[in-house]
């Protein structure tokens, strides 16, 4: 087979013909790999392609592109003129005009184009035309036209912002937040796991210590009865939200019960109350069906109150068929589960598919509620919520959105020093193509879902509205590639939906990127993320000093995928991964080299005056091993003497890990392990004893007040 030449045709399709692995060198991918992903996305090409099938292939493909009437979708940025090519029979005329969202229309405007005419497979003789959109348009998702005899076309066209003016405020006001998984931060009226009205809670509770924003894991919808999926970043939908987390005694139907009733329910809820008091993992199938009973007797409650049921209806109107399409699946496959995974598919019960409706609209209610306190609360941004990468392939998403995924493909990421296996997160990844041509409306109303009541998004892996590691589903992933995305349309709409909505926008932008990636978040104002672990200055690769960290940047200590700061500084994750066998050291390497590091990280923080007036004022932690850091004062005073450095810092907004606040250890997640092997996702906030810690004993705990006096932000950007 002539590789150059399939290589030409996954170009021509957007794949990326290489990537850098975490050694530095430059991989390519087995041919079997490119065959089976231009398979995956219907290009009809063999297992052993000739040189004339894959030339004819090529050809096949361009002459697709120089015969469509018009683009799928256009992007433009406010503020600019935008061009264009259409497509049109060779000397016929062709007119180009737009439809805005308000009604109006405008004209584009055509410039010259000599480019050959190209003769399609029937004949047909197909001239080029280039137009272009004028620079005044407003922000919006508007229509674009093409007419030329009997031809009449219709396509998208986005006027984006050309800078997100919602991040802009955070730029001369810089912020501090809180960082917290909200299953495992209970309180003593949790069911076993943390929900909506401990959300609020958390919320008032950090404002009241300076925090402007709480930033919580995702809280999208998994399977719609139990067995439930752990992972927050493998949900069943990123448009709707998990039901697990409506705090049912907050739903106003509650109230309405009648004494017998009451009493069943409080029986039912004293189990999961008692395991708040316990640092066990978290149990999701026992909490949800629980949850799942209970709030079916409130349903049938709000059916009663006229006023409930209006506000239900106004609430289905605006979310439209997508979320009817969603509780479709939720009532189908909650059918299927009780008859049974192989007995014949139960015909979808309409009381179920309004049931499901009905908890979306729950949560939607308190979602909202909690915004709205956490801003009476005083915080300038309120609730961030995180955007996961990608979907469950068995999930509603998968289903109901099938015409613009992949499903033959998986996302994940290549070999690295985390994961020297590269990692299967097991995810279909849109198909871009697809997407242009349904002018990214899935991409659109699933922002549009997330954004409400949310005060900020961080999206996780940006790098994903960029490109995405593929692998062919089962495969290893070091034999995966990366397909490009229109990046100007994906982070053009989260700019629009964003700034509609008012929300502050990071985005993750961690791993391997090509340096220009962080230059378009910076260009567009998204504050991109910056780890103190991760931070050094090239060539020697020295920790990086405070003062130049980046101001568009959110910028921490740790992150979910580390273990809190006092397991790390112990190294809890090399002795996790060594003993999962995740790494090709030993114990004793990976404690060492990373015991350097930390070391290093620590004398620059402790250079610049972080651990003043504590025990470590004048330590050289270079003279400490890994689990050895606190020998010369307290592991409090550590996270106190980090958390200083990081609020020391430009950036435009900083986030204190609740874990640090409470010196636990527990690692909540590690990256390339499933559940037989590790409880991620699964861990309750304790503290460094192990002992379970409640939002209700925050307001008494020391270090929690230590570490949020720490984390105040004392300086403009």
């Amino acid at each position: 087979m002539n590789e150059d030449l399939l290589l030409s045709l996954a170009q021509s399709y957007g794949f990326g013909t290489a990537y850098r692995a975490s050694d530095g060198q430059l991989t390519t991918p087995p041919a079997q790999s490119f065959l089976k992903l231009l398979r995956a996305i219907d290009v009809d090409v063999p297992d052993s392609p000739t040189d004339e099938t894959l030339r004819a292939l090529i050809d096949a493909r361009a002459t697709e592109l120089a015969t469509r009437p018009l683009p799928p979708t256009v992007v433009a940025t406010a503020g600019e003129e935008q061009h264009f090519n259409v497509h049109v029979h060779d000397g016929h005329y062709a007119h180009c005009w737009i439809r805005l969202e308000d009604g109006s229309s405008r004209d584009a405007y055509q410039d010259e184009n000599w480019t050959p005419p190209t003769t399609a497979a029937d004949g047909t003789v197909w001239g080029e035309a280039t137009f272009h959109v004028p620079g005044d348009l407003p922000e919006g998702f508007h229509e674009l036209h093409l007419e030329s005899d009997d031809l009449h076309e219709v396509s998208t066209l986005i006027v984006v912002p050309a800078r997100l003016q919602s991040n802009e405020a955070l730029v001369q006001r810089p912020a501090y937040g809180v960082m917290a998984q909200l299953y495992s931060v209970r309180s003593t009226q949790s069911w076993g796991i943390g929900d909506f009205e401990d959300l609020a809670r958390l919320a008032e509770t950090v404002a009241a210590e300076g925090a402007d924003y709480l930033l919580i894991n995702p809280v999208h919808a998994a399977q719609p009865v139990p067995p439930v999926e752990d992972s927050p970043y493998l949900p069943a939908s990123r448009r709707f939200v998990n039901p697990i987390y409506i705090s049912v005694e907050a739903v106003p139907e509650y109230l309405h019960l009648d004494a017998g009733t009451r009493a069943d329910v409080d029986e039912l809820a004293a189990p999961l109350k008692a395991m708040n008091r316990t640092a066990a993992p978290l149990e999701r199938d026992a909490v949800f069906g629980t949850k799942l009973a209970v709030l079916r007797e409130l349903f049938f409650l709000s059916q009663q109150d006229e006023g409930r049921a209006h506000d239900f209806e106004l609430y289905t109107l605006d979310e439209g068929e997508g979320l009817r399409e969603f509780a479709q699946w939720c009532a189908s496959r909650a059918a299927d589960l009780e008859r049974g995974q192989h007995a014949v598919a139960a015909e979808t019960d309409e009381e179920t598919v309004r049931f499901y409706m009905w908890l979306q609209f729950i949560a939607d209610e308190q979602r909202r509620v909690a915004q709205d306190r956490a801003l009476a609360a005083g915080m300038r941004i309120g609730i961030m919520t995180d955007l996961a990468v990608g979907i469950h392939p068995d999930g509603a998403d998968a289903h109901t959105l099938a015409d613009v995924l992949v499903q033959d493909a998986s996302v994940g990421a290549p070999p690295d020093q985390y994961s020297q296996q590269g990692q299967d997160w097991s995810q279909p990844p849109w198909n871009p193509e697809a997407l242009a041509r349904v002018g990214y409306g899935p991409w659109r109303d699933l922002l549009r879902t997330v954004l409400r009541h949310s005060g900020g998004i961080r999206v996780d892996h940006i790098l994903g509205l960029f490109r995405l590691f593929w692998l062919p589903r089962e495969d290893t992933p070091a034999d995966g590639l990366y397909m490009n995305y229109d990046f100007r349309a994906m982070v053009g709409i989260l700019l629009l939906e964003a700034q509609r909505a008012g929300a502050v926008v990071v985005g993750e932008d961690l791993g391997t990127f090509e340096p220009w990636v962080q230059d378009v978040l910076r260009d567009t104002g998204i504050f991109g993320t910056t780890v103190l672990w991760f931070e050094s200055i090239p060539p020697a690769g020295d920790p990086r000093p405070a003062d130049q960290y980046r101001h568009l940047a959110l910028s921490a200590v740790g992150t979910h995928d580390l273990p809190p700061t006092a397991g790390y500084l112990e190294g809890a994750h090399n002795e996790l991964r060594s003993k999962l066998g995740l790494v090709s050291e030993s114990l004793a390497e990976l404690n060492a080299n990373d015991g350097v590091w930390i070391g290093r990280v620590l004398n620059q923080a402790r250079a610049e005056g972080a651990f003043a007036g504590t025990a470590f004022a004048e330590t050289d932690f270079s003279q400490f091993d890994l689990g050895e850091f606190d020998a010369a004062g307290s592991l409090d005073d550590l996270l106190v003497g980090l958390t200083r450095f990081i609020a020391s810092t430009p950036s435009a907004m900083t986030v204190t890990n609740l874990v640090d606040m409470v010196g636990d250890r527990r690692i909540q997640n590690q990256p390339g392990t499933n559940s037989e092997q590790y409880s991620n996702w699964c861990i309750p906030l304790t503290d460094a004893s192990g002992a379970p810690v409640l939002i209700d004993d925050l307001r008494d705990n020391p270090l929690f007040h230590r570490v949020a006096e720490a984390s105040r932000r004392t300086h403009s950007a």
